[in-house]
């Protein structure tokens, strides 16, 4: 179905009669007020009036109370459908996604040049530009991870902003990537297709870097961070899929034993962010494809989800003796909490999946499982 790129007329006041009683209709900016009341159960009516109103190049959502932008008088009190125009193409030139790239960059340049390649920036500023493969293997992984919900969502005409890098100077200088949701999901299918997309496109980008860093040299900070093992270090503990790439490339022994090139790590990175991102609660990728997969049984196993995080967080302090893994656990653990309390995406209409994204999503799981390592890192002193 196309879909315009601009507002046309919208559906008319006898289009909606049967779902909606409208006593006036009002502008506020380029929004269209439909002042009334429903005529069938509240939740029901944008289920009802979505399609006439994305077909005409708007986004509707019922309030109870409705806030102008500008001076139009509106009551406080009583129903308005508000209709917002949208367009799925990017409008202008994306400055703030932009700048938070370029910022990104910088932050993750700077964190892989002292981090991992041992710049001395003070006396070698130009010495940063040393880590750009170290910038490329993580911002590929987490732009390509981005950009494959971004394409699912324009395919199926929802409104998304482009991925925006969130700068942070961290083990890896940066908070990762999102791109934000602005309109409707009309189907399961949509939803799947968009929760899927991510974290299906990002493991293609993690295994293409996995390999190309496993045959690269180390660099000189890791080979002296092995010649002085009483240093403090950060082991990073491998998942499963990256010894099954090491295995497949013929370094799994390098892989064990061996120093390796930080792209490896930017690998590990997409590994340890999938697993997370496929978490099935909220709004997170796995609570997209848990609640296209099974409906409205999703609340019912994210609700499982925070219980299991802190019960991994107790096995490894009191059972394991492991505690630089614990607070992460816990953290997310608490996360999980937040976003399955604030519930998953709900698609407009809410038929079953088809096999075919039944069989896919369950081997998407799949793949996450390969990525969980208990511990991911640990700090060695």
């Amino acid at each position: 179905m196309d879909r315009p790129d601009s507002p046309t007329a919208a559906p008319s006041v006898e289009r909606l009669a049967s779902v909606f009683r409208v006593y006036q209709v009002r502008r506020d900016g380029d929004r269209l007020l439909y002042v009334g009341d429903p005529r069938i159960q509240p939740e029901a009516v944008e289920r009802q009036l979505w399609e006439p109103f994305h077909e005409a190049g708007y986004e509707i959502s019922l309030e109870r109370e409705y806030r102008p932008t500008d001076e139009t008088a509106i009551p406080t009190h009583g129903w308005v459908l508000v209709a917002r125009p949208y367009s799925i193409g990017v409008d202008g030139i994306p400055w703030t996604n932009i700048l938070l790239g370029l910022l990104t960059v910088a932050s993750t340049l700077l964190v892989g040049a002292v981090q991992w390649y041992n710049v001395d920036i003070a006396s070698d500023p130009l010495g940063i530009f040393r880590a750009w493969p170290f910038v490329a293997a993580v911002l590929g992984v987490l732009a390509i991870h981005e950009l494959g919900h971004y394409a699912a969502s324009r395919y199926h005409g929802v409104d998304a902003s482009l991925p925006y890098f969130i700068p942070f100077p961290t083990l890896i200088g940066t908070m990762g990537a999102v791109i934000r949701m602005k309109g409707r999901i009309p189907d399961r299918k949509a939803l799947f297709d968009i929760g899927a997309s991510g974290p299906l496109a990002g493991l293609v980008a993690t295994v293409v870097v996995s390999a190309i860093g496993l045959q690269l040299d180390p660099v000189v900070t890791q080979e002296a961070m092995a010649a002085n093992p009483d240093a403090p270090y950060v082991d990073f503990h491998n998942p499963l899929l990256l010894e099954l790439i090491a295995f497949a490339t013929g370094t799994l022994e390098t892989l064990r034993t061996q120093p390796l090139h930080p792209v490896v790590f930017g690998g590990w990175v997409g590994m340890f962010i999938t697993f997370l991102n496929l978490l099935p609660v909220g709004q997170l990728d796995g609570g997209h494809i848990v609640r296209a997969l099974y409906g409205k049984r999703q609340e019912t196993i994210a609700a499982a989800v925070p219980a299991a995080l802190f019960a991994l967080a107790g096995y490894l302090y009191f059972l394991q003796d492991v505690t630089n893994a614990v607070g992460i656990w816990v953290m997310w653990g608490v996360l999980a909490t937040g976003l399955a309390y604030a519930g998953p995406a709900d698609p407009i209409r809410d038929s079953p999946l088809d096999t075919k994204r039944t069989v896919l999503g369950i081997f998407t799981f799949v793949l996450g499982i390969l990525c969980f390592t208990p511990v991911p890192f640990e700090l060695v002193t």
